[in-house]
């Protein structure tokens, strides 16, 4: 038990940390394009990247890149992640996930429901409607560590895998409701490499290397197939092995997991952000921020959020489907409920997939950066302020066991 409450503290430090460079790098994304670097910053993102064999070509600007190659790797992450947790993790049972689950259906339903009542007579604007289901695991996480420890450890447990079953659900919206016309030349190549990812797991492989070079193979095909690039990414996550066939080893999914987590929360995310935060803020105004889709998004993320987590969870403690984690109260569950509403990273990706042109785009960063600024700030007052106090004696007691400094001074 104390070596699984070591792994998660040791995630929940890293994913806090990457929290704070993500603030940083959105911060300077946004004063760059508002200031005299903005024809750098534009022209560095358009800056054409090529790679070809023979007549097999990718051509892409450099943010098309950061957005259908990197985050693939992201995704890469996020599924090995999920079948972590479905395996020997948190979502490794009904009485384990039944809170998660039925708060992340919320969270996803109801900011959903405001979104689209706001855009419905919009044909164009209604396509953004998962936007504001989306949660950044690592900006949510980032914003919970200013608290300190007055919060244990079992309620950041909450909000991460809220998260996940938030990223899970992505994934699956983004499969089904974002892929453009199907080359199913492409497509039955791409299933050729998932049956050798598949084949090679059965006959046992425990070496990185051969699904790594196939799930380049699987995210090329799937790139000209249609289908978002980045779903070749949890594919090739769920095909590496969870157990190692020498039980004082690491498996190849806690290697994989384990190695890239650092480039992930210190690199791939950034660029990302520092690529998409960027809102032009020239010759915007009230009507402007008061507009349908950006409203539908930052009401969605600050409204939705709160109100969908909570209510479901809530319900389903007072069905008996689930219990409260230990050492908190409703306080602090609403305070997380909050910070669910920090979509950032996962909102603006979604958004690139619904939109097209600079004018949707900006109007899509505009209601993320409200709504995860406002979630962010909602969360932060709950339980700094209001929600902490309630249990200070008990983690003051606990301390060593049930709760984690994640001072951003110490972390």
């Amino acid at each position: 038990m104390p070596r699984i409450v070591n792994k998660i503290q040791d995630f929940l430090r890293l994913e806090t940390s990457a929290g704070f460079v993500l603030m940083f790098v959105a911060l300077f994304a946004l004063i760059a394009n508002n200031s005299p670097l903005s024809g750098l910053y534009s022209g560095f993102l358009s800056t054409p990247v090529e790679i070809q064999f023979g007549s097999f070509e990718i051509a892409k600007p450099l943010l098309l890149w950061i957005n259908d190659g990197l985050m693939a790797i992201f995704f890469f992450l996020v599924g090995l992640e999920i079948k972590n947790e479905v395996f020997e993790g948190e979502l490794s049972s009904f009485d384990k996930a039944a809170l998660p689950l039925f708060a992340a259906l919320g969270g996803i339903l109801a900011p959903a429901g405001i979104y689209a009542f706001l855009n419905w007579t919009d044909p164009v604007a209604i396509q953004g409607w998962a936007i504001p289901a989306a949660t950044d695991i690592a900006f949510a996480l980032g914003v919970l560590a200013l608290v300190g420890s007055r919060v244990p450890v079992s309620l950041k447990i909450l909000l991460l895998a809220v998260a996940i079953i938030d990223d899970l659900a992505a994934i699956i919206i983004i499969a089904i409701f974002y892929t453009q016309d199907l080359s199913l030349v492409a497509l039955g190549w791409g299933g050729v490499g998932t049956m050798a990812l598949f084949a090679l797991n059965r006959m046992g492989v425990m070496r990185i290397t051969p699904y790594a070079l196939i799930g380049v193979f699987v995210w090329a095909c799937v790139l000209k197939s249609g289908v978002h690039a980045t779903l070749a990414g949890v594919v090739t996550a769920l095909a590496i092995p969870l157990k190692a066939k020498n039980p004082h080893e690491s498996s190849p999914l806690h290697r994989a997991e384990h190695g890239l987590h650092v480039w992930v929360a210190f690199l791939i995310l950034p660029l990302f952000a520092f690529a998409n935060a960027g809102v032009s803020l020239k010759g915007i105004s009230l009507a402007d921020l008061l507009a349908p889709l950006p409203l539908g998004i930052a009401l969605g993320l600050f409204i939705g959020k709160q109100l969908g987590v909570f209510s479901l969870a809530w319900l389903a403690v007072k069905l008996g489907f689930a219990k409260l984690p230990e050492d908190t109260n409703w306080c602090q569950v609403y305070g997380v409920a909050c910070l669910t509403g920090v979509g950032f990273t996962m909102s603006l990706f979604i958004g690139t997939l619904a939109f097209e042109g600079d004018a949707m785009l900006n109007s899509v960063r505009l209601g993320v950066l409200m709504g995860s600024i406002a979630s962010g700030v909602m969360g932060f007052v709950m339980l700094r302020y209001f929600c902490s106090k309630n249990i200070e004696s008990h983690v003051g007691q606990k301390s060593d066991s049930k709760t984690l400094d994640t001072d951003p001074v110490k972390a």
